[in-house]
């Protein structure tokens, strides 16, 4: 007896199911600046991993608390090495602060931007980490009309008055 074509198709699905192909979480980073309030009392760059999909979304609960906490300049989706990070945190969200009145950094917008760009660069490319900067800087400079770059007070001779 002679199978189709057809039939044979069938059997062979019958016998193989169709595995699901699991999609893996494109989880986001929020760039942004922390708001002040009665718990946060230091002006910092904020930058917040997801370790959980959808969690920064406007319609969640955790999403809205965020928003809440920060100021959100601009978002990117994370890298395979920074998602797997994410199955080992049992919190929504994990946050690092670059904070401006540091003693390393000095107050200095310019300096805590490059420090911002220096840790990025193992996971992302070097024009996304120019344009992140570029996005903080100028949200930043539009909420502190008026700032100046701290001037350096470093010593860098001695002087000593004859006599």
């Amino acid at each position: 007896m002679k199978q189709t074509t057809i039939q044979r198709l069938k059997m062979l699905e019958a016998q193989h199911p169709k595995q699901e192909i699991k999609k893996k979480p494109r989880l986001r980073v929020y760039y942004g600046f922390s708001k002040i309030n009665k718990i946060q009392k230091r002006e910092a760059i904020q930058i917040t991993f997801e370790n959980e999909q959808g969690a920064g979304s406007d319609t969640s609960r955790s999403g809205r608390q965020l928003r809440k906490q920060m100021e959100i300049v601009t978002e990117r989706l994370q890298t395979e090495q920074e998602a797997s990070d994410a199955s080992m945190y049992n919190r929504v969200f994990t946050t690092y602060y670059i904070f401006l009145d540091d003693k390393k950094i000095g107050r200095s917008l310019k300096r805590a931007l490059t420090v911002n760009y220096e840790a990025d660069r193992n996971h992302i490319s070097e024009k996304k980490r120019k344009d992140i900067m570029e996005r903080l800087e100028r949200a930043y400079l539009a909420s502190h009309i008026g700032y100046r770059e701290p001037v350096a007070n470093t010593q860098l001779e001695l002087q000593f008055d004859g006599g």
